[in-house]
């Protein structure tokens, strides 16, 4: 297919907009062009920046079990072995379904500091779960630690639960709740997941979707998190940062970029503008005009309130589907009754970092030092506070040498009274909550600050299991790609969004109107593989 004189107009310039504008460029001579609504590149993966301090929003692990992510991100950042990743200079990284091992990257030489700096680190991945004011193995392991933690009783009900579990599965599956009943059995599910998923959510885990599970949390079940741990016990390889084998949430180390997740988007947008890509920063997708069964330009609003029209042959969207549809109409467009009924019943859940800057927390390892975990899940019922993040140990080049920089993590609505809260509240509430459940002393705070994110999580309730009705208008505009978490309104992690974009790249340069195999990635337990027509394996 000759493309040559084509043009693409991409709307958003986080992890799957950007990936598809490089991958456009890499594989076409077609012109690219980028809209972003915000002065910031990255989306959900940014990085923001405070007095010094570096804030990963949410926290993002750079693992895929997909080899072609994988590649593509070491090409972009070469790993770097050094003390700051506490492993030695050799690691083990799985690309086209081979093991390789990887020499990191030194320092110094002929390198220049800006190249130095352009490097991924590899980390160590700890997350806990706090509580009755204690830490608990995340995902749970049943060690000696843990059941007496729980105590007796507890222990014993949550063994016998999920026995049960284990002869009388629910079927079918139709809620998260029973999703997790099935895999955790009714006691555990009730002591460690209910509580902190409603906090999450904002609704019972009886109306959220199977599918979420599905999708978040795959093949994990206490059975598999027991044999991970038999399996790490016997001696895994230590430095292996493949994994391949290894459902998500047991992964334990992790690629990292030095200064956080939005220095890759920031260095891949470079790339993209260097190599004659274009990037409109403060353009929101206001208007998109449409012919038939193709979209044939947008208009885009700056700050100021001033329109241009971007016209294109193709389109990729990431922008929250819900204002796509009304972006849609607001051109004239007729949107069928239903399909309006499904984009305005979608739900999307709200989120609040609070930074906190501290010389100390009250709680520390058994030697003293800073607590290792990446992220804590706050289960205690008697704080709003849903997760805790430590910067530190993402990377070390995220905070001013001898701070802790942690991150407060509440999950609200943008009509709740939490979203609207002045700043100077937040913080005092922050620090409060963390005083109340033993994590830090209040009056020991030396800085804050609050970041709000809007439609961070697209939800599996409202009208999402008529959802279809809505993919099938979308669809129906030949030359329209939606990609990207809220581009589809489906919870993906970066690996995820980037290989939609990857996928209706190829969509595109091969022709292909059908975007069938763009919703299916990440709905399976595993990510997708198949073989191309050279007989090399990829990944989608």
């Amino acid at each position: 297919m000759e493309l040559r004189d084509k043009t693409v107009l991409i709307i958003g310039a986080g992890p799957a907009g950007l990936t598809a504008a490089l991958e456009f460029i890499r594989q076409t001579n077609m012109k690219v062009s980028i809209l972003e609504a915000s002065q910031e590149v990255g989306g959900l993966s940014r990085t923001v920046r405070y007095k010094g301090n570096r804030m990963d929003i949410g926290g993002h692990r750079f693992f895929s079990k997909s080899d072609r992510v994988m590649e593509w991100w070491h090409e972009l950042m070469p790993v770097r072995m050094s003390e700051a990743s506490d492993m030695d200079n050799t690691a083990f990284i799985s690309y086209q379904n081979q093991t390789r091992t990887i020499a990191g990257v030194g320092v110094g030489g002929e390198r220049t500091t800006a190249e130095e700096d352009l490097v991924m680190l590899v980390r160590p991945r700890k997350s806990r779960i706090y509580f009755l004011r204690r830490f608990f193995d995340y995902p749970i392991t049943l060690t000696k630690g843990t059941l007496s933690k729980l105590g007796f009783m507890r222990t014993i009900k949550v063994g016998f639960s999920y026995l049960v579990s284990r002869f009388t599965q629910i079927k079918p599956e139709r809620s998260l709740e029973d999703f997790l009943i099935n895999r955790f059995g009714r006691e555990l599910y009730l002591t460690f997941f209910k509580s902190y998923t409603e906090k999450v959510w904002g609704t019972a885990c009886n109306e959220i979707s199977a599918d979420w599970g599905a999708q978040r949390i795959k093949g994990l079940s206490l059975t598999s998190a027991v044999k991970h741990f038999l399996k790490k016990s016997l001696g895994r390889r230590e430095h292996d940062i493949a994994q391949k084998e290894t459902d998500t949430s047991l992964i334990e180390r992790f690629l990292y970029p030095k200064f956080g997740p939005g220095q890759l988007w920031e260095h891949v947008a470079e790339k993209v503008v260097k190599a004659g890509g274009e990037l409109h920063m403060g353009r929101r997708a206001a208007r998109i005009h449409t012919e038939g069964n193709r979209i044939v330009s947008v208009d885009a609003v700056d700050e100021e309130g001033k329109i241009q029209n971007f016209a294109a042959d193709y389109f990729l969207s990431t922008m929250p589907i819900r204002e796509l549809v009304n972006a849609i109409e607001a051109t004239g467009t007729t949107i069928p009754i239903n399909v309006k009924q499904v984009s305005e019943g979608l739900v999307y859940r709200d989120f609040i970092t609070i930074g906190i800057l501290i010389d100390k927390l009250s709680v520390t390892e058994p030697d003293g030092g800073l607590l290792k975990d990446t992220w804590i899940y706050i289960q205690e019922p008697d704080v709003q506070i849903g997760r805790l993040q430590i910067f530190n140990n993402w990377s070390p080049y995220l905070t001013t040498p001898g701070k802790v920089w942690i991150g407060l993590e509440y999950f609200c609505y943008e009509t709740d009274l939490l979203w609207k809260m002045p700043d100077e509240e937040l913080k005092r509430l922050g620090a409060m909550e963390l005083e109340k459940i033993g994590i830090l002393k209040a009056g020991n705070v030396q800085d804050s600050c609050v970041v709000r994110v809007p439609k961070t999580y697209p939800a599996y309730f409202g009208t999402y299991d008529r959802f279809d009705e809505l993919q099938a208008f979308t669809d129906g505009f030949e030359n329209l790609f939606l990609i990207g978490r809220n581009g589809m309104h489906k919870y993906n992690n970066q690996d995820h969004s980037m290989l939609t974009a990857m996928q209706a790249v190829e969509n595109v340069v091969q022709g292909r109107a059908g975007k069938e195999n763009i919703w299916s990635i990440n709905t399976e337990q595993d990510y997708h593989e198949q073989n191309t027509a050279n007989g090399k394996s990829a990944d989608f």
